[in-house]
């Protein structure tokens, strides 16, 4: 089992950028395929970016790509997200999640695919 803290949310205007970190507790982080998602107020949670037990191996929604950059150092049982060129419609919550059993070449980006939740950090972007 493992436990995720998320933190880096806040306050930004649009076009500035926030990094967003995820520690996860134990031993195990490396076996674990770690992903983003986002939940606005009103709307369903969805995937934002994930990485593979391999670093180079990383999935990203249409909407943040080329923005966003998902990365983990693993001796540090972190991932992060570097979120560059923010829009307001990039305001949610963000949580982050870890899956289990999937290869390294894999990036899951459905909920379900997922076992272990953060509680979610607060980013807002005005205009």
């Amino acid at each position: 089992q493992v436990q995720l803290v998320e933190s880096g949310g806040g306050s930004v205007q649009a076009g500035g950028s926030l990094r967003l970190s995820c520690a996860a507790s134990g031993r195990t982080f490396s076996t674990y395929a770690m992903g983003w998602f986002r939940q606005a107020p009103g709307q369903e949670r969805e995937f934002v970016g994930g990485v593979g037990l391999s670093s180079s191996t990383t999935a990203y929604a249409n909407s943040v790509k080329g923005r966003f950059t998902i990365s983990r150092d693993n001796a540090k049982n972190t991932v992060y997200l570097q979120m560059n060129s923010l829009k307001p419609e990039d305001t949610a919550v963000y949580y982050c999640a870890a899956a289990q059993s999937y290869p390294t070449w894999i990036v899951p980006t459905l909920y379900s695919g997922y076992s272990y939740w953060g509680q979610g950090t607060q980013v807002t972007v005005s205009s």
